[in-house]
């Protein structure tokens, strides 16, 4: 038998969040404790963050690691994406963004399963989303979600060999880039 659950309101959560060292995730009304990420993991997502921040430099497009959470208002959810990228003048929220083009999520053995299910379909009722990324930090390989012209998602999966090309962005990411100081590509 599960212990109930304490409901919490999204008001006390911004505010709870706001105060708090550690991260939460809102999940209507729920939340957990984010764990920290590994060597790996910080590498990867500082590697791609990097890259689109040098990349997005004087465009209209900002770009977020970690600790800007994205809300999904359809589902009354609040995630943390490892990376996230707005071009959308309007998402103008201090502590979420609403309208992110790109997300970007490292897989850890803990949230792979919610990173490849839960959040995948959440994430893909954000309207603004075109692409998101999972990024294994076991192998070289990258799977990238893409909403087509008639907004069906297609799924890409790459390895070593591969490119990431970001329609989202208009940019190229290589292996190398994206494994830098962890993986020889």
């Amino acid at each position: 038998m599960q212990a109930p659950s304490t409901y919490i309101n999204l008001v006390e959560y911004l505010k709870a969040e706001d105060l708090s060292q550690i991260r939460h995730e809102y999940l209507n009304g729920q939340v957990f404790a984010m764990t920290g990420g590994s060597r790996e993991h910080n590498l990867i997502t500082g590697n791609i963050h990097n890259r689109l921040k040098n990349y997005l430099r004087g465009s209209r497009c900002q770009v977020f690691v970690s600790d800007m959470k994205v809300r999904i208002e359809t589902d009354n959810v609040f995630y943390y994406p490892d990376v996230m990228v707005t071009c959308n003048p309007q998402d103008t929220e201090k502590f979420f963004l609403t309208k992110p083009c790109l997300i970007v999520e490292v897989l850890s053995p803990s949230t792979e399963n919610i990173d490849r299910r839960e959040k995948l379909l959440t994430y893909k009722k954000i309207e603004s989303l075109q692409e998101y990324i999972l990024v294994s930090q076991e192998e070289i390989k990258v799977e990238l979600y893409r909403k087509d012209k008639d907004h069906n998602w297609i799924k890409y999966i790459l390895s070593k060999n591969d490119v990431v090309i970001l329609d989202s962005v208009n940019l190229q990411l290589t292996m190398t880039e994206i494994y830098e100081d962890v993986m020889n590509v």
